[in-house]
């Protein structure tokens, strides 16, 4: 017998969602479509992107190859999109916009993982060097070639506002500066937060670099593993660990998505705003954790810094990483016609070593392996 589920109302559009009728348009004007709203044309452009496909040969924490069950950044960014629906949705924001910025978010992740981003940020010092947000940001604008009649993806202000992660000063399409991305951009950035560090637990685990024992260090597990306790009730298997370990992790995720929501809900009344293009102007951003939430977020974070980021075998594996795009680096300055037609007629205009930078900044990890023993074998 299938039991009823209850039935939860979607709420409408807040009114300090961002709108597709609203938005400030395109960098190439172009025709509106005949069913989709401009923010769903933004999703489809990217899921068709050569760099979205690319996303399932990228590291999460594992190298690509080292495990079928790991993360990638493809499976990374579908459950980003994933959460900013949710959280979109039960905030009445604009859920469309929210799987858009998330699906792009990480387009510019170079092969092997923070490793390979610290790798090329290094290579790139006296060049302006590398940060995988901006290199989103190029990818969407620039570098992707779909259409003939302008580079890039022509992505909607919204979207691109959205990838600008790190920024404390936006500008809008006339020059106009302020301080917040919309409320649906917010909504990402946690997203990405609560998806990175809650799946690298589960990543952790199941590598076996992570104890159950030792998650016990963290308020968040602790609470979590008692919503566990008492939603599970008779049902607890003691031995069932897997389950009972994922089953955590589920409400480990709950708890923070609906803490999220709640503590964004009191910001949003609180701040007393009426139009999206306020939410802009607020000197402080609205989707928020409780502070209590935050200090338990930081505690997370630096337990993954402690126990599996910098575990030797990780450290290992992204030391050689690092290695292997210095040496390709290194060979491409010596070699530029090797990176190919597409990317060699770019160099007088983009420079060099940015334009070796974007060739290796969209590889795959296999890709990055196969060119290093292809490099190896001609030069040994």
């Amino acid at each position: 017998m299938f039991s009823s589920i209850p039935f939860i109302p979607v709420t409408s559009f807040s009114f300090l969602a961002q709108k597709p009728e609203d938005s400030f348009g395109r960098v190439y004007p172009e025709s509106s479509h005949s069913f989709r709203n401009c923010f769903q044309r933004d999703r489809d452009r990217i899921v068709h992107s050569t760099a979205f496909r690319r996303l399932d040969g990228k590291t999460q924490v594992f190298l690509n190859g080292q495990g079928d069950y790991y993360r990638t950044r493809l499976t990374h960014t579908i459950e980003v999109a994933s959460l900013s629906r949710t959280i979109a949705r039960a905030l009445g924001l604009n859920e469309d916009l929210c799987e858009a910025i998330a699906l792009a978010h990480d387009l510019g992740h170079p092969p092997s993982g923070h490793a390979g981003e610290k790798a090329l940020h290094l290579l790139m010092k006296d060049h302006g060097g590398f940060d995988h947000n901006e290199q989103s940001l190029r990818v969407v604008k620039l570098l992707e070639e779909s259409y003939p009649q302008h580079p890039g993806l022509n992505l909607s202000y919204e979207i691109l506002e959205g990838l600008k992660k790190h920024h404390h000063q936006f500008f809008t399409p006339q020059g106009e500066s302020y301080p917040s991305p919309s409320l649906e951009a917010q909504c990402v950035d946690l997203s990405d937060e609560i998806a990175y560090y809650s799946h690298d637990l589960d990543d952790g685990m199941e590598s076996g670099l992570l104890e159950l024992e030792q998650l016990e260090e963290l308020n968040l597990w602790r609470e979590a593993k008692q919503i566990a306790l008492n939603e599970m009730g008779a049902h607890v298997g003691h031995d069932a660990a897997l389950q009972n370990r994922k089953f955590i992790l589920r409400c480990l995720i709950n708890h923070q998505v609906e803490e999220l929501i709640a503590a964004s809900r009191e910001a949003i009344l609180a701040a007393d705003l009426h139009s999206a293009n306020e939410v802009r102007m607020h000197p402080k951003r609205l989707i928020s954790f409780y502070q209590a939430h935050k200090k338990s977020n930081l505690e997370l974070r630096s337990f993954l810094y402690h126990y599996f980021y910098r575990h030797p075998s990780i450290s290992t594996a992204n030391r050689e990483a690092c290695h292997k795009i210095e040496i390709l680096f290194h060979h491409f300055e010596k070699n530029p016609h090797l990176i190919g037609h597409r990317f060699y007629q770019r160099i007088d205009h983009d420079g060099k070593n940015r334009v070796i930078c974007d060739y290796i900044a969209g590889m795959t990890d296999r890709y990055l392996q196969r060119s290093y023993e292809g490099i190896v074998t001609v030069t040994s």
